[in-house]
Order: C-alpha cells, then sequence, then structure tokens
C-alpha cells in the first residue's frame, strides 16, 4: 500500500474524530458497546483482574469503568487530544495519555497484563499500520497476557451499507413522512458529500477490504477482515488466538466456523509464556 493512501486514509479519519458526530458519540453514556463486547468481558475479566491493564482508543472515556472494574492498575491512551482531555476531565488522576498505538515506545515492554483495543479503533489505519498496533501490542504485554480488540467483519451487513440507507424511511403517515424527511435531509447531504470525496479509497483485496463506512455519516475509511485472516496475522505476529466473539448475540464463534454474520468480531488472543519475539 502506498505512503499517500496511507496517509489519506489516516486523514480522512482523524477529521472524524474531531468532528462534532464523533463528539456526541462518544460522549454518550454508555456502558458495553454490544453483547459480543460484554461476552469478551465476562471472559477476559477473572483471567486479568488485579494485573496491569493498558486501553488503547478510550475516546471520552467509556471503556474506562469497564476496564477498572477488572484492576485498578490503569493506562489509557487516544491520539485524539481533544476526546482525551473530555476523558481527563470526567476521570480525573487516572493515568490518561496521548498517543497513538502505532508507536507506544514511551510504555515498558512485557507488562501489561491486558490490552485492550474497543470498539473497532485498529479498522481506522492501513492494513501496514494495524500490524504495527499488533506488533506494539504484543511487545507491551507480559508473557501470559490476554489482547481483546474489535473489527468489522468482512461478511457482516456493514460491509454492504450504502447512502440509501440515508433516506427516511416511508410511511403512510404524511406528518410523520415530513418530520423523517426533513430530519434526513442534512444526514443525506453530508453523507453524500462523504462519500464521494472517501470512496476512491475503496478496495478489496479478498480476504480483507478497505471501505468508506456509513459511521459518521460516512466520513469514515476502515478495514473489513474477515476470520481466516484475522486469526492468520494474529499467528503472524506470534499470538495465540483463545475465542471470537460476535458482536449481535454476543455468541461465542467456533475456533473452525470461517464465516459469521457478525456486524463486528471480538477477538481474544494472548502472548504465549515462552515468547521472546519482539520483546
Amino acid at each position: 500500500m502506498n505512503t499517500q493512501l496511507q496517509s489519506e486514509l489516516d486523514r480522512v479519519n482523524r477529521i472524524a474524530w474531531n468532528s462534532p458526530d464523533a463528539t456526541r458519540e462518544f460522549t454518550t453514556e454508555k456502558t458495553f458497546s454490544d453483547p459480543g463486547e460484554q461476552a469478551a468481558f465476562d471472559w477476559i475479566g477473572p483471567r486479568c483482574a488485579g494485573q496491569p491493564l493498558l486501553d488503547i482508543g478510550i475516546g471520552a472515556g467509556r471503556t474506562i469503568p469497564l476496564m477498572t472494574a477488572i484492576s485498578s492498575d490503569y493506562t489509557g491512551v487516544d491520539y485524539t487530544l481533544k476526546l482525551l482531555e473530555m476523558a481527563k476531565a470526567r476521570y480525573p488522576g487516572l493515568d490518561l495519555r496521548h498517543m497513538d498505538a502505532r508507536d507506544m515506545s514511551a510504555l515498558p515492554s512485557a507488562h501489561y497484563g491486558l490490552v485492550e483495543f474497543s470498539w473497532n479503533g485498529i479498522d481506522c489505519v492501513d492494513y501496514d499500520d494495524r500490524v504495527k498496533i499488533l506488533k506494539e501490542m504484543y511487545r507491551v504485554l507480559r508473557p501470559g497476557g490476554y489482547l481483546l480488540f474489535s473489527t468489522h467483519n468482512r461478511g457482516g451487513p456493514g460491509y454492504s451499507e450504502n447512502l440509501w440507507q440515508l433516506l427516511p424511511e416511508f410511511t403512510f403517515n404524511p406528518l410523520k413522512l415530513g418530520w423523517r424527511t426533513l430530519r434526513s435531509l442534512r444526514r443525506f447531504q453530508l453523507g453524500t458529500l462523504n462519500y464521494m470525496r472517501n470512496v476512491r479509497l475503496n478496495h478489496d483485496y479478498g480476504s480483507y477490504a478497505l471501505k468508506t463506512a456509513a459511521a459518521h455519516n460516512f466520513g469514515i475509511v476502515i478495514v473489513y477482515t474477515t476470520l481466516a485472516e484475522q486469526r492468520r496475522q494474529l499467528a503472524e505476529v506470534g499470538f495465540q488466538s483463545d475465542a471470537v466473539f460476535g458482536s449481535c448475540e454476543g455468541e461465542r464463534i467456533p475456533d473452525d466456523v470461517e464465516t459469521s454474520s457478525a456486524w463486528w468480531f471480538h477477538f481474544i488472543a494472548h502472548k504465549p509464556v515462552a515468547a521472546c519475539r519482539f520483546d
């Protein structure tokens, strides 16, 4: 992937994270993003209780109470300063740092018992940088430590989202239809503009794809991956996969399954106890 494409994808997504839409979304009071995330936390929480935790891409702080319920030894990082400042205001006294997951050299190697990257944040960089993030997470994990992250499903319904979903839902009630039309006008105009700007970055590589996503009015371009490709990538970095949970129902996806209708996946893997690579 060439440098021009890399920098353009990064630029598009950074604009989205600093938008008013992102501010509204990330400051909404939420706990778990979906049943799959809750199932993943239920699985991993007892295994990491009391250990040092690293929370990547914290935004305005949604995951902070989820992580600190596991351990008080907590560090959170985000590369969007605007959102990080919101998190600091909400959770004063915690170790919250302005940092890019592609370069976490300020953090110690082989230290954390759990590294978590939620809400598909790893999908918002190009594929080469995705590998850099996984290698950095591997480096800072202690042997036997766990990795938890979510990623969009190349075979899920999100991959087929398009501009038409921004049109108002039809109803025979003229008052409701009028209200829905007025409400969707701005979203459709902004969504169309963003889509036309970003669609040139779309590319299907087979086992994964880059595509402009409907979130933030088609204002982001993200990676969609497959179960097989993500398992392969984790193994290549040095991780051993433990479990995958689907976003919709929170069901655990069997190891021999390669297709799913989930919108995204929650992957859990660990750094082998005897690992020394990247340390």
